[in-house]
C-alpha cells in the first residue's frame, strides 16, 4: 500500500484490483491518482506496436492485443516521449529486443533537461535509474523507456526545479523504491509544476528516484475503477497486465 504521511491531504476515493491499488489523494491542494505495482510478482510490461509492427497507441489497442492470450490490462499510463510517428525519442526495450539506443546527451525539451532517467523493468523488480548511471550499470531490462528530466534523484529534487515556477501541466511519472519492490505511478488531476510533482515522489510516496513521464497529454487507464483516458493516439504504454476472468 502507498505510505501516506501527514502532508498528505484527505484521501478521497481508493480502489483495490488483484493486480494493482490506486488512490486519489491530495498533497498541497493539488489532486492527484496514485497507482502502485508490486513489481516483485505482478507482470509489469512495455507496449508500442503490435506483432504485425502496427502502433498499439490506446489502452483499448493493447486489451485487444492481449485478449487472445487471455490476459488483459489491470492499469497502464502513456510511459515517455515520443516524435510525430510516436517512435520512442529515448531508449525503448521490449522484450528484451532494443528498439532505441540510450540518449545521454542534453537537448531541447523537457527529455533534454539533465540528469533524464530510464525507467527498467526486470524479473522480479523495476527501477529507475539516472541516465549515466544506467549506462555505466547497463542492467539486462526487459522492457525500458527512457523520459525526462528526472523527478527525484537519490531522494532530492531535481535541482532546475523551481518553487515559484508558473508552468502548470497535467503530469505522470513513475518512483520506484531502492529494493525495486514497489513501482508507484502518479498522475495528476490538477494543473501542477515540476516542483509539486517531484516533491509529492520525494515527501508522500516516498520514493527515492522518480522519473517524469509526460505532461499535457498524460493519460491513465484503471480497470477497477472504470477510468480509460482517451485522446490522440500514445506512444509507449506501460501496464500491469493480469488474467482474463476464468483464465
Amino acid at each position: 500500500m502507498i505510505r501516506l504521511t501527514v502532508t498528505l491531504g484527505a484521501v478521497l476515493w481508493a480502489a483495490q484490483a488483484s493486480a494493482v491499488t490506486c488512490e486519489k489523494l491530495t498533497h498541497e491542494d493539488k489532486r492527484y491518482t496514485i497507482c502502485e505495482v508490486d513489481a516483485a510478482s505482478e507482470d509489469l510490461r512495455l507496449f508500442l506496436n503490435d506483432e504485425n509492427g502496427d502502433l498499439l497507441g490506446h489502452f483499448s489497442s493493447v486489451n485487444e492485443a492481449l485478449e487472445p492470450g487471455g490476459k488483459r490490462l489491470a492499469f497502464a499510463m502513456n510511459a515517455g516521449m515520443y516524435h510525430d510517428d510516436r517512435s520512442p525519442v529515448g531508449h525503448y526495450v521490449e522484450e528484451g529486443e532494443e528498439v532505441m539506443r540510450v540518449i545521454p546527451n542534453p537537448g531541447p525539451g523537457n527529455f533534454g533537461l539533465l540528469p533524464n532517467g530510464v525507467f527498467c523493468i526486470r524479473d522480479g523488480r523495476a527501477d529507475v535509474f539516472e541516465t549515466l548511471d544506467f549506462v555505466e550499470q547497463a542492467p539486462a531490462c526487459r522492457f525500458a523507456t527512457q523520459s525526462g528530466p528526472m523527478l527525484v534523484i537519490d531522494g532530492e529534487l531535481h535541482p532546475r526545479f523551481l518553487p515559484d515556477s508558473t508552468s502548470l501541466f497535467v503530469r505522470n511519472g513513475v518512483g520506484t523504491s531502492t529494493d525495486g519492490t514497489r513501482a508507484v505511478f502518479a498522475i495528476s488531476d490538477d494543473y501542477v509544476t515540476f516542483h509539486e510533482f517531484g516533491s509529492l515522489f520525494r515527501d508522500v510516496l516516498e520514493t527515492p528516484n522518480a522519473l517524469f513521464f509526460d505532461g499535457n497529454i498524460s493519460r491513465m487507464y484503471d480497470r477497477a475503477s472504470n477510468r480509460s483516458d482517451v485522446g490522440f493516439s500514445l506512444g509507449p504504454i506501460v501496464g500491469v497486465v493480469e488474467d482474463t476472468p476464468g483464465n
